[in-house]
């Protein structure tokens, strides 16, 4: 039988085929996870067939990895600039706000760099991280793993007697809020009673700034805390 041509098959393919494919496959795997979907399922909602994602991706892993590459990479670039600068703040305080903050700014910009981007990437993120998957585990490390390190260390010397290990714990907190604040801002607006609206980018990167700060300050597990307790004698004039 013959066969068309590479460059034949590609000149009738959708030019934005692609593209689709992968806006198909992060809406899916936001949804249903990574497990749950198949090549079918997501070429059927990117209006193709299984031959056009194993086309342009080999395998549904490869799509998952440059999922993560096109949102990702754009973001790590900013973080990395944002905390370079950051890095150069003499006062010890501004210069823990302005790592914080070089972290989590770029995460609710970045859904410019992409359509439908910001939420929805970091809801597949989420999903990703809590389904275990090991493909999934290997491409977060890969994508993730060396910024991480830079920010717990530029962290740590702005912080030199709080412990590293602590400090890894508290920037897995502050990465569990990032995903929350950006999935669910309806919440806060909803418990809030509407004083306050969850989608105020502005305020929720400055609500994180500052409650990330704090408990970067805490006192670690082996060192005695503040007391907070008012003495029980009353001061005498």
């Amino acid at each position: 039988m013959i066969r068309p041509s590479a460059s034949k098959k590609t000149a009738t393919r959708k030019p934005n085929l692609r593209e689709a494919i992968l806006a198909a496959a992060e809406e899916l795997f936001s949804t249903n996870g990574f497990n749950a979907v198949s090549v079918r399922d997501i070429a059927q909602a990117a209006g193709g067939n299984p031959g056009s994602v194993t086309y342009h991706f080999k395998t549904k892993d490869g799509l998952l990895l440059e999922i993560y590459r096109r949102h990702c990479g754009p973001m790590n670039r900013r973080r990395s600039e944002l905390l370079a600068a950051a890095r150069r703040v003499r006062d010890l305080q501004d210069r823990l706000e302005a790592i914080v903050r070089a972290y989590v700014l770029p995460a609710f910009t970045s859904g410019s760099d992409l359509a439908g981007g910001g939420a929805r990437f970091t809801r597949l993120r989420a999903v990703m991280s809590a389904e275990g998957n090991e493909v999934a585990r290997r491409i977060i490390a890969q994508t993730f793993d060396d910024t991480s390190h830079a920010f717990i260390d530029a962290i740590h010397e702005s912080l030199p007697d709080i412990p590293r290990t602590e400090i890894v714990w508290r920037s897995h907190f502050l990465l569990g809020a990032l995903y929350y604040t950006l999935v669910t801002p309806e919440r806060v607006s909803r418990l809030s009673r509407g004083s306050a609206d969850g989608g105020d980018a502005g305020n929720a990167i400055e609500q994180l700034v500052r409650s990330t700060v704090a408990s970067l300050q805490a006192a670690a597990l082996d060192q005695p805390a503040p007391s907070r307790r008012r003495s029980a004698e009353p001061t005498k004039a």
